[in-house]
């Protein structure tokens, strides 16, 4: 049974012209980020251009590249040859990774799944070049969902970043965030005794299920059940990815289904689109009710993308007792800094599967589901979003929509930049020098509000329960935070802003900024450092903290994060113990350091 409309010829954006392009921008990536986490060592061969030599030393990749900081490599697609002897060969993905596999590590176990996942990549580049050629300009005025869905990149470090292996080509076109399809979440009843439901403070689970799918909805699953001679007294209703539901829940959980410990009730009402984070879904008939997060078990960037069902049963309590920090805190309220809440979330417990696996296994997280506050009732008059991801977009002309938002506010580029940082960077510091506390910041987890012209107001962080940590370990948190607790050796606690932040988000925005010639390199990081110097000067308080952890040392270590994918893609870092799993490769130098 399909369960995705059919196009006449569902592989029409796989043509030649498309896939050399997305092959070759494919590899301008790989040179950079492989050179960036010294997988590879470019050899200068003069005026900008660089050499890379395959394993056997046969093949050679020829190109131009200006260097900027953090060791960051500004590659030009257009340069790239590829040369065996006297003869200039096509260039081919595919081939690149298993040319260089030696130098990038990859084993025999590992090296298909990663060809897949390339494969996979250079696909959905193909797709996204047969959209509408949206400028940067007409984006930075477009709607929240239509930014949402215009990214072209995923995220800006990993090669390898749109595998989502067990997605055919008709599920791509139905559910990847680029289709921009409207989507209908699979309901189902789910007993009680196997399945649970937590809520935030003040949320009971009536009146919010009937608040998000309407009592029509509610009374007819009510009746679907009946008719069977069930009553939904004895369930409670779930939300389920499509995709999960015919590819894996209605196979993998067939007992369950059988035995109506599960219950297919069909679509619910509302349409909804995929995030950039593929398993979270937007309300497109209403946008100010909450976003839904299902599990998902497509394996996508080093991880399976499911949802455990025991870390839902505190994850509202976790989001409530965040929300609290932030409300009674002057920095955060006068940075107008927020997070969006998971305020409810349900989890279904297969007992056999729990039973015949450990806590991490992908076989626990098949069927949960949380939702999340929409940051669209928070909007005042004149303000718009938009996910910080898209500061790195750039268009097919190369212009970058950071670059249109400085043009379109008509401030100076360092005062746009400046606001901006106040408003994300300052509540990062904040959190790690107040409280011991770490987000992991990176665009796709963080929406901006801008003003109607283009300039940042404030942040609004997401993802909270399973992305923050507390480092202190003499933090009085509730029994049900204490989850967030990590133990992170000392030396490597203000790493979580220098390589989220700093490595993975501003590295890129710098380059592109200056590449463009809207910002001057050194103007990026003079600014960021004077935000980080201001807000040491305002608060004199935690001074020993400063010195202790200190923004402007000269170097700090480079975390690879391709590293972590080419060792295992599978599941990149072990859960349990996050910190002992980074691949760390030298120094870099600090580019703020200078301007202390």
């Amino acid at each position: 049974m399909s369960t995705v409309p059919q196009t006449t010829d569902p592989v029409a954006h796989l043509t030649p012209g498309r896939w050399a392009d997305a092959n070759r921008a494919l590899i301008r990536k790989g040179l950079a980020e492989f050179a960036h986490e010294r997988l590879l060592d470019p050899r200068a061969l003069g005026d900008g251009r660089y050499e890379v030599l395959s394993d056997d030393g046969a093949t050679a990749y020829r190109f131009a590249a200006d260097r900027y900081a953090l060791d960051h490599w500004q590659v030009d697609p257009a340069s790239i040859t590829r040369h065996r002897g006297d003869d200039e060969l096509p260039l081919d993905a595919l081939l690149f990774i298993t040319e260089l596999r030696g130098a990038l590590g990859l084993s025999d176990e590992i090296l298909p799944v990663y060809l897949e996942e390339i494969s996979s990549t250079l696909a959905g580049t193909a797709y996204k070049a047969t959209k509408p050629q949206v400028s940067s300009a007409d984006l930075a005025r477009a709607g929240f969902q239509a930014i949402e869905t215009g990214m072209t990149e995923g995220h800006p470090c990993f090669v390898a970043n749109n595998g989502r292996l067990g997605f055919g080509v008709d599920e791509f076109r139905a559910y990847a965030p680029e289709a921009a399809s409207d989507i209908r979440l699979i309901w189902l009843a789910a007993r009680r005794d196997r399945a649970a439901f937590t809520a935030g403070a003040g949320i009971d689970y009536e009146t919010f299920v009937r608040a998000e799918l309407g009592d029509a909805a509610v009374d007819g699953f009510a009746a679907t059940l009946a008719a069977r001679g069930l009553d939904l007294a004895d369930y409670l209703l779930m939300p389920a990815h499509p995709w999960q539901w015919w590819n894996k829940l209605s196979v993998t959980f067939a007992a369950e289904v059988a035995q109506e410990r599960l219950v297919y009730l069909g679509e619910g009402d509302d349409t909804y689109l995929a995030q950039q984070s593929i398993r979270t879904f937007f309300n497109t008939s209403d946008p100010a009710k909450h976003y839904v997060k299902t599990a998902l078990s497509v394996l996508n960037m080093g991880f399976m993308r499911g949802l455990s069902a025991a870390y839902m049963a505190a994850t509202p309590a976790i989001n409530d007792w965040l929300h609290d920090l932030i409300e009674n805190d002057s920095v955060f309220k006068s940075a107008r800094f927020s997070i969006i809440r998971e305020r409810a979330a349900v989890g279904y417990r297969h007992l056999e599967y729990e039973a015949a696996t450990d806590r991490y296994s992908p076989y626990r997280k098949m069927l949960a589901a949380l939702w999340r506050e929409s940051p669209v009732p928070s909007l005042a008059e004149g303000e718009r979003l938009a996910t910080m991801a898209s500061l790195l977009h750039v268009d097919h002309a190369g212009a970058s929509f950071a670059g249109a938002l400085i043009a379109e506010s008509g401030e100076e580029p360092t005062v746009w930049l400046r606001r901006y940082l106040d408003a994300y960077l300052l509540p990062v510091l904040h959190s790690f020098y107040a409280y011991d506390l770490a987000f992991m910041p990176h665009g796709e987890n963080v929406i901006l509000v801008l003003d109607e012209r283009g300039g940042v107001v404030r942040a609004i962080f997401k993802d909270i329960a399973e992305e923050i940590v507390v480092m202190d370990p003499d933090a009085v948190l509730p029994p049900a935070v204490e989850r967030v607790r990590a133990e992170v050796p000392e030396d490597m606690k203000l790493l979580s802003v220098f390589t989220d932040v700093f490595d993975c988000f501003f590295r890129f925005m710098a380059a592109t900024l200056a590449a463009e010639g809207v910002l001057g390199e050194d103007d990026f990081w003079r600014t960021v450092a004077e935000c980080v110097r201001g807000y040491q000067e305002e608060h004199p308080e935690f001074a020993a903290r400063f010195e202790r952890y200190d923004m402007f040392a000269e170097t700090f270590a480079l975390s690879a994060l391709n590293r972590l994918q080419l060792r295992n893609n599978k599941q990149m870092v072990d859960l349990s113990d996050p910190s002992a799993a980074l691949q760390l490769v030298g120094d870099l130098a600090n580019p703020i350091t200078r301007f202390a």
